[in-house]
């Protein structure tokens, strides 16, 4: 008798490729259309399916996964980051969480690298003078920005991704610096000449562009908060394609304003895509919709790895990219 196939539930739309590998390899249950599942269908999924593949879009909370029912064993997240799944509770429930990690990394570091570049060389406001036919000619003293050569980059959170922004800033002749949790081996620090800081505020003090690479975990909620926001120098620029949350975006803004910080590139913000007005009129500030991970080919490569987890765990095995609170 061939053995029943597993009641996968999808929260969003994925790439075309990986919906039909899915559907040829599980009972899956596709989106009609982009919009989030609303609480209610969330909770249906999770009481009636196998396996859920949730995004960051939804919030899999404690509350949620109560009401899981006993079918539900994986939850096989579309995305690296797994701040929006309470995984010590679904642990407690006896089920497993697994991610998508290592994927967007080289895609994250372009844009994180395209954002210092952006900012600094205040390419936004020239695109808005020839897109508005503002623009009457060259001047010597027009539009001037910052060289990144030879400036000093901290880069907050030196893992895959801040590993991989590091690479692309020595090419620009950027001086590596970074803070982390734990120090990385001196063949690494040599290959990138990096320099370690101990210290998150004496780093801080010292950098004249700061790139946000950690994810967002309890420990680093307002990581740079309004005191460690005054570390920084006035021509300091600040560039996020990790997680909204680890900055005080509200100090943020505040210390922008008043010129204390010179720009900064965000592709993510504290409340998602509720963005701070006030950001949206600063010319110093350049601002994304959390693009940083948009690649055709990352994207195909996340659904891969969800469906490698999901196959290896039907196979009666630990899924290979399997989540544990110690990570977290």
């Amino acid at each position: 008798m061939p053995k029943q196939r597993l009641s996968v539930v999808v929260t969003r739309r994925l790439p075309e490729d990986v919906e039909t590998r899915l559907s040829e390899l599980f009972d899956v249950k596709l989106r009609d259309d982009d919009a989030p599942m609303s609480r209610e269908e969330l909770v249906e999924a999770v009481r009636d399916a196998d396996v859920l593949v949730p995004t960051l879009s939804d919030r899999i909370d404690s509350t949620l996964i109560a009401q899981a029912g006993e079918r539900m064993k994986l939850i096989a997240n579309y995305g690296a980051g797994v701040d929006h799944i309470d995984v010590s509770t679904a642990r407690q429930r006896g089920i497993l969480v697994s991610n998508t990690p290592g994927v967007s990394a080289d895609d994250t570091a372009d844009m994180a690298t395209a954002l210092i570049l952006s900012v600094t060389r205040r390419i936004p406001e020239g695109l808005n003078r020839m897109q508005s036919g503002t623009w009457d000619g060259w001047a010597p003293t027009a539009l001037l920005g910052g060289r990144v050569s030879g400036k000093r980059l901290g880069i907050l959170g030196m893992g895959r991704i801040g590993t991989a922004v590091a690479r692309r800033a020595q090419a620009f002749g950027m001086q590596i610096h970074y803070h982390n949790r734990r120090r990385l081996r001196p063949e690494i620090e040599e290959q990138y000449e990096a320099t370690y800081w101990e210290s998150l505020d004496q780093m801080l003090a010292r950098m004249d562009v700061v790139s946000v690479n950690c994810p967002h975990t309890p420990s680093t909620f307002h990581l740079l908060n309004a005191r460690r926001l005054k570390l920084l120098k006035t021509g300091a620029v600040i560039v996020n394609t990790s997680r909204g949350e680890v900055i005080d975006e509200n100090a943020m803004v505040r210390m922008l304003k008043a010129g204390e910080i010179a720009g900064a590139g965000l592709d993510v913000f504290e409340h998602g895509n509720e963005v701070n007005p006030d950001l949206r009129e600063m010319p110093n500030v350049v601002l994304l919709p959390h693009i940083s991970s948009a690649t055709v080919e990352g994207r195909i490569e996340m659904g891969e790895k969800v469906i490698i987890n999901i196959k290896t765990f039907d196979d009666g095995h630990r899924p290979p990219d399997l989540v544990v609170p110690a990570m977290l």
